[in-house]
């Protein structure tokens, strides 16, 4: 690893701890779970990603990884094996930071509709990136596998560039963003969304959204 990418890793390292935390603090990354990333460069593709198996909520400067485009670690502990499905949204969606946790209401929601969930006419649709009223979003929804490169090609073929988060079925949900804080955004608009849709599908289950 070059001076640069050691600069560039702690600069990163910084921004994904105290990222963690937060998700850590809401209940989204409980235990181990849950994984974050930030670009560093595009050409090659490098990025920093919190490291396998160590509680989001207690970080290190030594819980970072740095890794390439195929999300193999370049240096420092074993990334998630994860760390290759957010080289690839990376690489094909171009954000710069890529969040994962273990929220529950986007697992449930993939549950109630496994084929992507819809949403459309709710005010919180502008803070996930959407208009407001007549702009129905399809959240995509993935099954669940331990191969990386089976979850990389399902988010490829349902990719939308207008609809910057993936759930993977009875696992969590992917949201990227130019940033770290514009991913954070996201994610916490559309999990409230997500939670108003499971709610609101219960009490007139014949409108579905």
């Amino acid at each position: 690893m070059t001076r640069s990418d050691e600069t560039n890793v702690a600069f990163a390292c910084r921004a994904l701890l105290k990222e963690s935390i937060r998700y850590a603090e809401m209940g989204w990354m409980r235990g181990t779970s849950g994984n974050l990333s930030l670009v560093l460069a595009r050409d090659p593709l490098r990025l920093a990603v919190t490291a396998s198996g160590v509680d989001k909520g207690e970080l290190t400067a030594a819980d970072v990884v740095l890794v390439d485009g195929a999300g193999t670690a370049l240096s420092g502990p074993a990334p998630s094996a994860e760390a290759e499905l957010h080289a690839r949204i990376a690489a094909v969606a171009g954000a710069g930071a890529v969040v994962h946790v273990h929220a529950l209401a986007p697992v449930l929601a993939a549950e109630r509709w496994p084929g992507g969930v819809p949403l459309t006419d709710v005010e919180m649709l502008k803070g996930f990136g959407r208009a407001a009223h007549g702009d129905k979003v399809v959240v995509p929804v993935i099954p669940n596998d331990q191969d990386m490169r089976v979850l990389g090609d399902a988010f490829e073929t349902g990719f939308r560039a207008d609809t910057p988060a993936l759930i993977v079925s009875r696992h969590g949900i992917y949201v990227w963003g130019t940033d770290l804080r514009q991913a954070r955004h996201r994610l916490e608009c559309l999990e409230w969304l997500l939670r108003f849709a499971l709610a609101t599908s219960a009490e007139h289950p014949e409108r579905g959204m």
